[in-house]
């Protein structure tokens, strides 16, 4: 009987979750290795709004903040240099593709779909956030 040999995926990139969850059963934290892990921080810059972080004041989008303006195609175009630059500055892990943001003006809604792949992978990988404003 011919044993086949188990291939072992290289862990480049390991993050905690943000909620520090355990694994079930035992005592140590989960991780987000990879993909996961970039596709986590890359969620949590965006959705950071400037001066949110305490000793790091100029992180951040300030996507939420853009739900309560009017939205024309400047805000938009706004929205994105932010978003690509903060991801350039902060996330050197992603190599960002594309970055598209499209809105409802009249429920005061935020699509953002980033295009990116993550450094030592070459497939592209997709990430949508959808933001509305609750009144």
């Amino acid at each position: 009987m011919a044993l086949t040999p188990r291939s072992k995926q290289v862990e480049f990139f390991s993050d905690f979750g943000a909620n520090l969850e355990q694994i079930p059963g035992r005592a140590d934290l989960s991780r987000r290795v990879n993909e996961q892990a970039v596709r986590e921080s890359i969620k949590n810059l965006v959705l950071t709004d400037r001066g949110e972080r305490l000793f790091q004041p100029d992180i951040g989008c300030n996507i939420r903040g853009s739900l309560f303006e009017n939205i024309d195609q400047n805000t938009i175009l706004i929205l994105k240099e932010n978003i690509k630059s903060t991801l350039k500055t902060y996330e050197p892990r992603c190599d960002v593709k594309d970055v598209i943001v499209n809105a409802n003006i009249d429920r005061h809604e935020i699509f953002v779909k980033i295009i990116f792949s993550v450094i030592n992978s070459g497939k592209d990988s997709v990430l949508t956030i959808d933001l509305s404003r609750i009144r």
